[in-house]
């Protein structure tokens, strides 16, 4: 039975991340209520929870941030390149006090469950503190905010300490003087160990698949960066919205296999030398041709070997089981130095697999080790995790799970047919995890705020995504990735890391900036392929997508290989 007395608002945004600030933000503006409910104690999302050692954002401060207010733009200045965990919460709590957003935040408060009533056109929420009515239910539960349940056979009788990076906290953890043994070598685990390495008598890591890791080169902003971007701060967020990831990474067209080997060099040292993702751009057929993405990884094999002294260690953290920028590349301070000082060592997974954990460590299946505290860096339930948490229940108590069962189907990565009113912000089908998520939100929020708007101008109080246009999205989502090597990683981006989990590429790989024209072309024709209150706004139907391309400003020497691989899979007539 529902709550006789919840609370009532018109949108109900779940999560207090940069997404739901923004959200909050944007429709209180927009003149529609809305309340919020938040799982932790504080803003931030992703920022609060994660304080791991060495936690820091891998796209840089100034783009890693909102545009949307230009006081809040010109009363902030970031003080690194890459900002540290602790200055980006600093950041969310500014955000959050600029525009006193916790008075309608209710903080320690995690929803359960949330039921369509449709006598009532509401959602009606419960969650662990009391209940909530509402006609919108906004998801900013985050892509990575829910830690896989990674567990190992005798976990329960390890006497020491036991962290992950994911719940690492608050107060901090000293290692010094002790033995550590720290399980992944994901992002979480790169930034974590040469800070853990500098600290502890010994820190022994254990690899099951190692990942491509540029430099960063972190250090203070240049007065000049700052100066420069001051000049038309709008004219550079723009610029980085019309990008594929959104953000600037000098994309070219130049391709690899036809680009004279002393050029090649040039062009990635110049990339490498600036560091993080730049190198990304460096060649348009890298994410598509096979022989062209070879060369790149073999540059960075080669980077990888000059920064540790054993050859043996050096092929063990070297790729060698999926292409370069298949899963998403890590950004480091230090991480591959690290293996070189006297109290690292690695172990090789594929190897000797852990066997089990003992009172004292870990046994593999060559040896045992004692360690004072065990580090688990093992990843996140991606994209969904967050939402299958919840039980959503839509029109006729479907329960969004069953929907899910063989994976997630969204009509733009922004609604579930069958669930009214009820948006999921950077959800599986958007960019999201392969772009700035900074951006990906703004545009996202603005999208939903507008379309809230567009809504109650016409005196309409329902909208759900039609099933034509949920599928005719899962199939263009499937065609912007085929062509591409994304897929043939085991990566998150696939759910590869959860037991039992759908493999299916998640996130929309057509790019931020085709992404964008889409839904403003959806909403310039009365938000074609949705439902909206009678059906008068939503009477066009679903959009074709075969129109656009899988990819933007594909270099047309590509285009046989991608009509090549969308032909043999189906989806292009042959």
């Amino acid at each position: 039975m529902p709550d006789p007395h919840p609370i009532t608002t018109d949108a109900l945004i779940v999560g207090a991340g940069f997404a739901g600030m923004y959200m909050l933000h944007k429709l209180r503006a927009s003149g529609i209520a809305a309340q919020v409910v938040e799982a932790g104690s504080g803003v931030g999302g992703t920022w609060y929870w994660n304080r791991y050692p060495g936690a820091r954002v891998d796209i840089q401060s100034l783009e890693y941030s909102f545009g949307f207010d230009a006081d809040l733009e010109n009363e902030w200045r970031w003080t690194e390149r890459y900002a540290p965990q602790p200055e980006l919460l600093r950041y969310a709590d500014h955000v959050a006090d600029r525009f006193d957003l916790r008075r309608d935040i209710a903080f320690d408060t995690r929803v359960t469950a949330a039921h369509w009533d449709e006598a009532a056109g509401r959602w009606q929420v419960t969650t662990d503190t009391g209940a909530y009515a509402c006609r919108y239910l906004i998801l900013a539960t985050g892509c990575l905010s829910i830690p896989t349940d990674v567990t190992f056979p005798g976990i329960e009788s390890y006497a020491g300490a036991l962290y992950r990076t994911s719940r690492w906290p608050h107060d901090g953890v000293d290692f010094s003087g002790q033995r550590v043994g720290i399980i992944g070598t994901g992002s979480s685990a790169i930034q974590s160990i040469p800070i853990i390495a500098a600290q502890a008598a010994q820190l022994t890591v254990f690899q099951r698949t190692p990942n491509y890791s540029m430099p960063a080169h972190n250090g203070p902003i240049p007065d000049a960066d700052f100066d420069a971007w001051a000049q038309d701060p709008a004219a550079y967020r723009a610029a980085s919205r019309d990008t594929i990831g959104g953000f600037q990474n000098e994309a070219s067209e130049a391709l690899a296999t036809l680009t004279a080997p002393a050029d090649i060099r040039a062009e990635l040292e110049r990339r490498w030398a600036w560091g993080g993702f730049r190198i990304l751009g460096a060649f348009a057929d890298t994410a598509i041709d096979p022989a062209a993405n070879r060369i790149v990884h073999q540059f960075i094999a080669e980077k990888i070997r000059a920064q540790v002294a054993d050859p043996a260690v050096a092929d063990l953290l070297t790729p060698k089981d999926h292409p370069f920028g298949t899963k998403r590349p890590c950004v480091d301070t230090g991480y591959y130095a690290a293996f070189n000082r006297a109290n690292v060592s690695l172990v090789d997974l594929h190897a000797a697999p852990i066997s089990h954990f003992t009172p004292t460590g870990i046994a593999t299946t060559a040896q045992s080790h004692d360690f004072d505290a065990i580090v688990l860096a093992t990843g996140f339930d991606a994209m969904t995790g967050a939402i299958d948490r919840i039980d959503i229940r839509g029109v006729g108590g479907v329960r969004i799970k069953d929907c899910w069962a063989q994976g997630p189907r969204t009509y733009l990565g922004l609604m579930v047919a069958g669930f009214p009113n009820m948006f999921t912000i950077t959800g599986p089908g958007s960019p999201s995890v392969l772009t700035n998520m900074v951006n990906a939100i703004e545009q996202h929020v603005e999208w939903i705020a507008d379309c809230l708007v567009a809504l109650g101008s016409h005196q309409q109080t329902r909208i759900e995504a039609s099933a034509e246009a949920e599928s005719q999205w899962c199939d263009h989502v499937r065609a912007a990735v085929t062509p591409t090597m994304l897929p043939q990683a085991n990566s998150w981006y696939m759910g590869a890391n959860v037991p039992g989990k759908p493999r299916m590429f998640m996130p929309y790989a057509g790019g931020l900036n085709t992404y964008t024209t889409i839904c403003n072309q959806v909403a310039a024709k009365g938000y074609e392929g949705f439902v909206v209150g009678s059906g008068d706004m939503g009477a066009h139907g679903a959009r074709d997508f075969t129109s656009h391309p899988p990819m933007p400003d594909i270099p047309p020497s590509l285009l046989p290989i991608i009509v090549e691989r969308l032909t043999a899979a189906g989806l292009m007539p042959a």
